[in-house]
């Protein structure tokens, strides 16, 4: 797997990758990520995903890190007050 692209953002990292005839999105915030999977057939290349990574997309998944750093935060604490 070779990175190919990234997308500029200021509070996430956000990497495009290529491999086996699949473009693999992979977005990072701390310790917590999401990827997102095209076949080459879906899109034509990083411009394109980058036109699909708009802002909407990008406050919808920043919304969704909010929630798994949650969830994560609330199994560590649940983890610690029952061990």
């Amino acid at each position: 797997m070779r990175i190919i692209a990234t997308i500029p953002h200021p509070s996430i990292r956000i990497s495009i990758f290529h491999m086996n005839e699949k473009f693999i999105v992979k977005l990072e915030a701390g310790p917590m990520e999401q990827v997102f999977k095209f076949s080459e057939g879906e899109v034509t290349g990083p411009e394109e995903i980058e036109r699909i990574m708009d802002s909407d997309f990008i406050r919808k998944a920043l919304e969704r890190f909010n929630e798994m750093f949650i969830a994560f935060k609330e199994a560590k604490a649940r983890q610690i007050s029952n061990p």
